[in-house]
């Protein structure tokens, strides 16, 4: 008899592939998904240690479970994801009726440590193999690709190098190869994951890789995330040159002023970062900058805050996440003086999204008139009578349902713009509108 198994996932991109893998590694053991708790003989909680909230979030749901358990004894519970590789002894301490605890690396053993029980189970070491087990992705026609893993570059905030290891690249064929079986299969966009995609190095480097995946005829590439340092012109030379990649990079900046980036242990300062959004719009027209910028770090002046706000103003991001900054324990950060207060850094956080909120709607009404090519994804989420799709730099446009199918391409004509999201019309069923 099935047993069935639900996923809470935390965090990030990686995260949510990772769930995918563990979906598929289950399915070999006899799990199926399901959609609540309440029906599961397996409940994971993969995490993320990015933030201290994402963490706290965690810890709150997981002690909605203790119920559940004590319900059903034969419940388990695992932990999996970044908090469980950094805090072991942490979550049983604080949650014993957890049974199983488990790294990143330990996504495709996960069926024996269940049959055996164990309680502990944290790799050192990121593994590069992709899982021998089918992938139960969430999309039949968007997919996230892994193509590396772990961090080298030990920003000073950041827990990732501690938590997923040093950076291993897969071979570009093994990449490859899972992307033209993807084509295959009808998918029609691949997002290619990695802490820092720029630093791809394997028998190839990350521009020789889009190259090869260019020619699998798959019709979108997206990838994230990139570090600016990483960013050299023969990168932006395959983004202009390759018809799959889309005209939209993620490229955190994180702070304007010089002295935070440094103590930040960035790699670059404001100039660099500016003459490489500059390069990159000079060689890709009309490409959508979107980035990540935290308020607030050890030591942020309001001379260093004024900076990041100038800097946002002169970049003129089509979108940006902005964060406060999250003392995370092992971090250099961590032990820095000059801690901002929580109050300072809202009041600045609050401040900065405003100033970004109103570039990203001007960005959007230059958009107006203009024709976009849009993959159709679904039911709007505001308005279950319309459809949504994204265009190739990252725009969510709505428009009318016309019996559209998630999965196509299709061409709009935006007819409104708003702050976060653009309107449009079916340009080939409303053909005679001019």
């Amino acid at each position: 008899m099935g047993k069935n198994v639900f996923i809470y996932t935390f965090g990030c991109q990686m995260n949510v592939h990772d769930s995918e893998k563990m979906l598929g590694v289950l399915s070999q053991g006899g799990y199926q998904n399901v959609t609540s708790p309440e029906e599961a003989d397996l409940i994971i909680f993969n995490t993320c240690a990015i933030r201290a909230k994402a963490e706290q979030k965690f810890f709150s749901q997981l002690g909605r479970m203790k119920p559940l358990k004590r319900r059903n004894p034969n419940l388990q519970i695992a932990v999996g994801g970044c908090v469980a590789q950094e805090t072991q002894k942490k979550i049983f301490s604080r949650a014993p009726y957890v049974d199983i605890v488990f790294g990143p690396q330990n996504i495709n053993s996960l069926n024996q440590l269940l049959d055996q029980g164990r309680k502990l189970a944290v790799a050192d070491n990121p593994g590069l193999a992709e899982s021998e087990f089918d992938i139960v992705r969430d999309s039949s026609f968007r997919a996230w690709v892994a193509i590396m893993y772990g961090c080298n570059n030990y920003c000073s905030y950041c827990i990732v190098p501690y938590t997923r290891g040093r950076e291993v690249s897969r071979p570009s064929d093994h990449i490859v190869e899972e992307i033209r079986d993807l084509h295959k299969l009808g998918y029609k966009e691949v997002t290619l994951l990695g802490q820092n995609v720029n630093s791809y190095r394997s028998d190839t480097d990350f521009p020789g890789l889009l190259e090869k995946i260019d020619a699998t005829g798959i019709a979108r590439v997206r990838f994230m995330t990139s570090h600016p340092r990483d960013m050299s012109r023969e990168l932006v030379a395959a983004l202009a040159g390759l018809p799959s990649v889309c005209e939209h990079i993620h490229l955190p900046m994180q702070s304007g002023s010089d002295r935070i980036l440094s103590l930040m242990n960035r790699g670059y300062g404001f100039a660099d970062y500016r003459d490489k959004i500059a390069m990159l719009r000079a060689e890709i027209p009309g490409i959508a900058v979107t980035g990540d910028i935290i308020v607030g770090f050890p030591g942020e002046t309001d001379e260093d805050y004024q900076a990041t706000l100038s800097a946002i103003q002169e970049i003129e991001y089509d979108g940006l996440f902005a964060f406060m900054y999250s003392k995370r324990q092992g971090t250099k950060a961590s032990s820095l003086d000059s801690q901002v207060p929580e109050s300072v850094k809202s009041e600045r956080l609050n401040n900065l999204l405003k100033i970004q909120e109103q570039i990203t709607e001007n960005k959007n009404r230059c958009l107006e008139n203009a024709e976009l090519e849009i993959l159709v994804e679904g039911p709007a989420e505001n308005d279950p009578a319309r459809l949504m799709g994204r265009s190739r730099a990252n725009k969510i446009v709505s428009f009318a349902d016309n019996g559209e199918r998630a999965g196509e391409i299709i061409r709009i004509r935006v007819t409104r713009a708003h702050m976060h999201t653009l309107e449009g019309i079916n340009l080939a069923i409303n053909s005679h509108i001019v």
